[in-house]
């Protein structure tokens, strides 16, 4: 509707109590499904306890509330159980950022585990070729090269997937397999220990990520309470970098056109390169710069740490890369998601020792869990079930029509369709009976007003 110069339609401003439904409404979306898919792992988990634990039920029970009790505790029941959780923390929200930033952008990257090898080895390199530098110079260089080595073994991937066409899946886990073998020949050839087998020497100390208490107690802890023992408490300043990445992260995909742009490029490729959009250029740079979170990752792993070495043939086994796809995922590929499955992964990780221990549940459990949360994810359990749960409501909420019926039916009835079920209804009950059948009106007339059967007419 036109509106005459000088005048204005008044636009109707939201209450607060609207902004702040609207709020919570949002929350809800974002985290509804990643917690029922945490709730549904946990209770198809606790029945997979139940059938392996010999006894009565009351037994097997008691055996799944004692694990999962045993499994919070190990992870977050007290602080020193808390900073060994957040040391896996800091690289899995990183590795979850190299494989959510990928899929923002149409891409899947298998290759994190990859991708931290590779940059924990230029870490390590560095420090043992500069051993002398200052920890001011080597700590930052350290960091730097991890980057850039990883943005390297990424950009690979982004290149032949954008210039050749190559699947990023099949070449993200081909150059795992070349990053495994590599460091492991660096490793036990020339960077290794003397009279040791398999192993690097430990970095110099200027080169180590200080722990993050004894950080506090040398600053703030000077005017505030100290922390007692605080060698205790193993989480570094590695976990600070994390964070940092991390609101560098929202800030690109929410705040940037870059961010826009890969948005963009993931839901529809063909329509972002029709709108002028350079798709080949930023699928490179996506990949670039999944590959240099995943080399931060393994520079913080090694510099953060005791014993500050590299073991060979851990790389192939460490299941953090791994980790980070379901990180990717269960966070939906947001910046506090990830910040939260981090969290969950990290405190599962830590806790399975403890609940195998204690509750004497194997700690393979702890795979079963992670691995059941991924798949209620991908098989989209909730959104299913809420569809399911919206079309019963609409069919209850269609109402019958009833008509009175006196004596016999004359003439032709009326057809009334309720529910997918066809009820006859007397003519001289009503001209047009209106009803709705999944959200579409259907009209019945008599059946005189129908057109007649042309294969009558022509009889």
């Amino acid at each position: 509707m036109a509106v005459p110069p000088g005048r204005r339609e008044a636009k109707s401003t939201p209450s607060s109590a609207s902004k702040f439904l609207g709020w919570l409404y949002r929350i809800w979306i974002a985290l509804s499904r990643p917690l029922f898919s945490v709730l549904l792992a946990l209770v198809v988990g606790g029945i997979f306890i139940m059938a392996t634990t010999p006894g009565a039920f009351d037994v097997r029970l008691n055996t799944v509330f004692s694990g999962y009790q045993y499994l919070f505790q190990g992870s977050f029941g007290d602080p020193q159980s808390l900073s060994y959780t957040l040391v896996r923390v800091g690289p899995l929200i990183l590795t979850g950022l190299s494989v959510a930033i990928a899929y923002r952008a149409g891409l899947f990257n298998i290759g994190a585990a990859g991708q931290l090898a590779v940059g924990a080895m230029t870490a390590g390199i560095i420090a043992y070729t500069f051993p002398t530098l200052p920890g001011i110079v080597l700590v930052p260089l350290m960091l730097l090269g991890s980057i850039v080595a990883g943005g390297i073994w990424g950009g690979i991937v982004g290149l032949l997937k954008a210039w050749r066409g190559a699947h990023e899946v099949v070449t993200t886990i081909m150059l795992n397999w070349i990053a495994f073998y590599v460091t492991d020949y660096l490793i036990s050839g020339p960077y290794k220990a003397p009279h040791q087998a398999t192993q690097t020497p430990s970095l110099p100390t200027q080169a180590q990520l200080p722990f993050l208490a004894t950080t506090y107690n040398n600053t703030l802890g000077q005017f505030l309470p100290q922390i007692t023992n605080p060698e205790q408490y193993l989480t570094d300043v590695g976990l600070l970098i994390a964070l940092v990445v991390l609101i560098f992260y929202w800030f690109l995909t929410s705040r940037t056109a870059f961010g826009y742009e890969i948005r963009v490029i993931g839901q529809n490729p063909r329509a972002a390169q029709y709108a002028g959009i350079r798709t080949r250029r930023n699928m490179f740079l996506v990949m670039a710069l999944s590959g240099a979170f995943s080399g931060l990752a393994g520079a913080i792993h090694l510099m953060g740490q005791p014993p500050y070495q590299l073991f060979g043939s851990t790389f192939a086994i460490d299941p953090t890369g791994f980790d980070a796809i379901g990180v990717s995922l269960l966070g939906r590929t947001t910046g506090v998601g990830i910040l939260l499955s981090a969290l969950l992964f990290g405190g599962l990780r830590q806790g399975g020792t403890t609940m195998q221990l204690f509750a004497k549940i194997p700690g393979d459990m702890v795979y079963v869990i992670q691995a059941l949360v991924l798949f209620s994810i991908a098989s989209e359990f909730l959104p299913a079930l809420t569809r399911a749960f919206r079309r019963r409501s609409r069919r209850a909420a269609v109402p019958a029509i009833e008509v009175p019926l006196a004596g016999p039916i004359v003439g032709n009835p009326l057809i009334v369709i309720e529910n997918d079920s066809l009820h006859e209804v007397e003519p001289g009950a009503s001209d047009a009976v209106t009803t709705k059948h999944e959200g579409v009106p259907v009209e019945s007339v008599h059946s005189e007003e129908r057109p007649s059967n042309p294969i009558e007419e022509g009889r």
